[in-house]
């Protein structure tokens, strides 16, 4: 039996290093957007919708209904559009890994939300868990539970397409960190195996890269090409050997420099917080 095989369009935020996804079923036109940028200026704190609305045209040149926009993640390094295309897309509901209460609970605290702020979820449409399924026109959308970046990490396998977030990155980068609350090289160690055991001919899409210049950004790999060229993950690797290299690595980076303008959105499912961003 043949896997299907969606339609999938890339879009790369260069200011960010992030890859946006809109996946649609060919058969219905039915589609999901994953990952979403929201441009912002870290000097003036404003938002503008640059990203977002490419991937708005793209969906009205070729007639698509979106029913789904996903986050792998709260993400720290871009703010989420996920609100501003919701919008605009009356059919679509906003999901994100049910980890996300821990996030927000970490955050809570190390952000100085309100007091109030709830730490459930419910900003989101629809919380997802391992193997939970969303139907997607005549394709379906399965959720694997990828967490160690984060929590709340999950990765979105659709036909012969999945969808990894900050799990793991081009052979040539890496892996993600594991440094921020709730974060655990161990654990990103047993997530990356899931993937990295998919059938060799699943496309990987990726949700960062950061190229060298006069270096094409790389979206797309495969499961071979992460076990055998990933420098994170020579052959043979243990999971005590990698933990012990992320955790020596993560001692050394710093904070990411949208850190706090990002989950001060991204925990809210990318409704800006009136206090903080200007207009």
């Amino acid at each position: 039996m043949s896997v299907a095989t969606p339609l999938v369009q890339t879009f790369f935020d260069p200011a960010t290093g992030t890859f946006s996804y809109v996946v649609a079923d060919p058969v219905t036109r039915l589609a999901a957007i994953i990952d979403p940028v929201l441009d912002y200026d870290a000097v003036t704190r404003s938002t503008s919708a640059r990203s977002a609305q490419g991937l708005l045209d793209h969906v009205s040149k070729n007639a698509l209904v979106v029913h789904w926009i996903l986050e792998t993640h709260a993400h720290a390094d871009h703010l989420s559009a996920a609100q501003w295309l919701k919008e605009r897309l009356p059919a679509a509901r906003v999901g994100i890994g049910e980890g996300i209460r821990q996030v927000q609970a970490a955050f809570k605290n190390k952000l100085g939300l309100e007091a109030d702020f709830p730490t459930d979820g419910r900003q989101f449409d629809v919380l997802l868990g391992e193997n939970e399924r969303l139907a997607m026109g005549s394709l379906e959308i399965r959720v694997m539970s990828t967490p160690g970046h984060t929590p709340d990490s999950v990765s979105y396998l659709i036909g012969d397409a999945a969808f990894v977030g900050d799990t793991i990155f081009a052979p040539r980068y890496g892996t993600a960190r594991c440094d921020f609350p709730g974060g655990d090289a161990g654990i990103l160690y047993d997530s990356m195996q899931r993937l990295l055991h998919l059938p060799a001919s699943t496309r990987v899409f990726l949700c960062h890269d950061y190229p060298p210049e006069g270096v094409s950004p790389q979206h797309l790999t495969d499961p071979v090409s992460l076990r055998d060229q990933n420098i994170h993950l020579p052959d043979g690797v243990t999971r005590e050997q990698f933990v012990a290299m992320r955790e020596a690595r993560d001692a050394t980076l710093k904070e990411p420099r949208l850190l706090e303008a990002s989950l001060r959105a991204n925990v809210r499912a990318g409704r800006l917080d009136d206090a903080y961003f200007r207009r």
